[in-house]
């Protein structure tokens, strides 16, 4: 496991446990918000700016309003910031 990798995060937990799509994530946003790629590094644990991580955050509580969920529930690290 390389410094970038932090291996399956709770996200892809809830997601799959709520029969939540990446496209869904994506769908839920404006256009150029989060893309699938994005959103599959978010899932299986590459480890993605604190930006990123509340885009992230943002796009599934909009699909799972009104459960809504903290960056606690969904990353079991926390991102760095962008330089």
């Amino acid at each position: 496991m390389s410094d970038m990798d932090v291996g399956v995060q709770p996200l892809d937990a809830i997601m799959t446990e709520k029969e939540i799509k990446n496209h869904d994530l994506v769908a839920a946003t404006k256009p150029g918000f989060i893309n699938h790629k994005q959103v599959q590094k978010a899932r299986k644990g590459r480890r993605l700016t604190i930006h990123m991580q509340e885009k992230v955050l943002e796009a599934l509580n909009t699909v799972s309003a009104p459960e809504s969920y903290e960056f606690k529930d969904l990353f079991n690290y926390r991102g760095k910031k962008a330089l």
